[in-house]
This record gives structure tokens, C-alpha cells and sequence, in this order.
């Protein structure tokens, strides 16, 4: 279902008191503050218990001792982190805005699909065993299914429901391919097996130099589409009327959600509902207005992904529970208390 922003709410995308400016600008650096606070503790806390002392040696003192190694081993997982979860959580935005509905996201349009089939692919038939091998072939599978989809929903006369459309159905055949070769090759099943359910324990400074360009490249964009953004939830016409362009608007779109939610998943696996539920959830306090929602959902994200990698650490020591099987249980009743409270305000 695509839902259009209430004419009331359509208005405060392009002003708004300077109190509710100022408490915008607040609780943003608010959390900004908690987003610090997330991140040191995953550095803090894992499946493996050191001290206080151990960590702050690691960071600033690294001598090569265990406790040095395994606070390194953190600090990369944890940069990982944040940069993911920012590259879901916009992307997750940038398409609620684009599709013209708040429930949308990442994998509506057939992202993660396409870099799951990707890796697959190069793990079976071209042999493909390290990570810095499936991080290129993850992304240029995303890239490759964003280009499709853009495509097949029309090109320039895209529009938000063709769009949805060719997402889902591309998202349904690849994953039936993935299914399928998996089955018939134990040897990419045992691979594939941990990185399909999206983790952040195999990060490395390898890993994040090779996505920190797309990601950075992504961000930028995503930034810079929130204004004619904003101006195509007023409707077409009105958006036309204001100058919008809107097929380079959906192209630039469909780029920048691309590169970010491909570069991510390339890096960890694809993870569900970060991009859902943060651009949602933040939308309920800010507003519909994306130049606000883009940097709150760029800074929440890698809270919630954090957070639920601290605690999938946590809930199974010694051994972890891998990142995006606990979003999904965190984000799976999330979801239908969102889906449940939309159709109740409709009656």
C-alpha cells in the first residue's frame, strides 16, 4: 500500500517554528550522545569479558597482548557498524520517500537479493573463498538489480508502484535462485550459511576501506536529494510546479539507496529491518520532513544495529548470536505493532 503525507504534515516540509527547530537540532545531538555511548560499549562488551583497564590499553596502548588484540578486533567490528547501519537506515529513508510508503524498505527493491545472489554465484561457480572477494561481487549484484528494477519499473516514467512491483518479483526469482543452488552445493551452503543472516564478526580494515568510498559516496547523495525529495511528497504536480525534476529525482533515488544499502550488504550480510523500522519510527517525531529524518536515521541506525550486536554477544557467551537474527527478532513484533497501528488509524 503506498500512503501520501497528510496535507497538514505536507506544509512543515518546507518550514517550521524555530522551537521545534531547536528541539530537532537537540535531540539530535542527544542522539549523537547515545550513539557514542553504543559504540564504546561495543568495544567494552562481548562474547569474551575484559576489563576496563584491558580495553583502554587496547585502544590507545596496543602492545600485541590478547586483551590488545581482541579490543582491535572490536574497534574494526564496531566501525563496521556504524558505518552500516547509517548506510541502512538512509537507505531505508531515501526509498520510504521514493515509494511514497513508511514501511518500506531496503529490500524492497530487490538489493539484498541481488548481492545474496551474487556471492552464491561466485562462491560456486568461480571459487570465490575470501571475504574481499564477496564484498565486490555483493555490490556490483546489487548495483546490477537496482539498474534492473529501475528498468523494468519504467526507466523515466518510473513511477513508486512499478517500481515496488519489479523489486519484489526480481527479489522473489533470485532468492528461489539462491534456495536452489545452496541446496545442491553443500560447500556453498556451509559458507553461505552465516553471512546470509548478516553479521559484523568478520569485519576488518580490509572490509571497510573497500565500502568506505561507496558508502561515503551514498551518504553525500542521499543528503543532498532532501529537498526535491521533499517536494515530490507534495505530489507530482506540485513537485513539477516547484521545479522538481522528478526522473532524475527517482534515478538519483534509486543510485543512492543502491550504493548504500549494496555496500552494506557486501560488507555484512543483508540485514533486515534496521532500514524499516529507524526512518519510520524517527518520522514520528521529526515529521515528514527528510532533511531532518536523513541525519536522525543516519545516527539511530547504527544505534539499534549495535545495540543488537552487543546483545547477541551477550544473550549466548561464550559463543554470539550473529547481528541480524536478532533484528529480526527485535524487528519482526516491531512491525506488526507499526503495521497494526496504521490500520487502526485508518478505521
Amino acid at each position: 500500500m503506498l500512503v501520501d503525507s497528510p496535507p497538514e504534515q505536507r506544509a512543515e516540509t518546507t518550514s517550521a517554528p524555530p522551537t521545534r527547530r531547536a528541539l530537532r537540532a537537540f535531540g539530535l545531538l542527544l542522539a549523537a550522545a547515545i550513539l557514542v555511548l553504543v559504540a564504546l560499549a561495543s568495544i567494552a562488551i562481548g562474547a569474551k569479558e575484559l576489563s576496563l583497564g584491558q580495553v583502554w590499553h587496547g585502544l590507545f596502548e596496543d602492545s600485541g597482548s590478547y586483551g590488545d588484540v581482541v579490543v582491535a578486533e572490536r574497534l574494526s567490528r564496531t566501525v563496521l557498524g556504524l558505518l552500516a547501519g547509517a548506510a541502512l537506515g538512509l537507505a531505508g529513508a531515501v526509498l520510504q520517500a521514493l515509494t511514497r510508503n513508511p514501511l518500506a524498505d531496503p529490500g524492497l527493491l530487490g538489493i539484498n537479493a541481488g548481492a545474496s545472489a551474487a556471492v552464491v554465484t561466485a562462491i560456486t561457480y568461480l571459487g570465490v573463498t575470501s571475504l574481499s572477494g564477496y564484498v565486490w561481487f555483493a555490490f556490483f549484484g546489487a548495483a546490477a538489480v537496482g539498474a534492473l528494477v529501475w528498468f523494468l519499473g519504467g526507466s523515466r516514467g518510473a513511477t513508486p508502484v512499478r517500481l515496488a512491483l519489479a523489486g519484489t518479483a526480481l527479489s522473489a526469482a533470485l532468492y528461489g535462485y539462491l534456495q536452489a543452488v545452496m541446496i545442491m552445493d553443500d560447500a556453498a551452503l556451509g559458507k553461505m550459511r552465516f553471512w546470509t543472516v548478516g553479521s559484523l564478526s568478520s569485519a576488518t580494515d580490509a572490509t571497510i576501506r573497500q565500502v568506505l568510498p561507496f558508502l561515503l559516496a551514498g551518504t553525500v547523495l542521499a543528503l543532498a536529494l532532501a529537498r526535491p525529495l521533499n517536494a515530490m511528497a507534495m505530489g507530482d504536480d506540485t513537485a513539477k510546479a516547484l521545479g522538481a525534476n522528478l526522473n532524475r529525482t527517482r534515478a538519483l533515488s534509486m543510485l543512492a539507496a543502491t550504493v548504500l544499502c549494496g555496500a552494506a550488504t557486501a560488507a555484512c550480510g543483508p540485514i533486515v529491518f534496521v532500514g524499516l523500522m529507524v526512518p519510520h519510527v524517527v518520522r514520528s517525531f521529526t515529521g515528514p520532513d527528510l532533511r531532518w529524518i536523513l541525519p536522525y536515521a543516519a545516527v539511530l541506525s547504527p544505534v539499534l544495529l549495535l545495540g543488537a550486536d552487543v546483545l547477541g554477544r551477550i544473550v549466548a557467551r561464550p559463543a554470539e548470536l550473529q547481528v541480524g537474527i536478532v533484528t529480526a527478532i527485535l524487528g519482526g513484533p516491531v512491525f506488526i505493532f507499526l503495521v497494526r497501528r496504521r490500520r487502526t488509524a485508518q478505521l
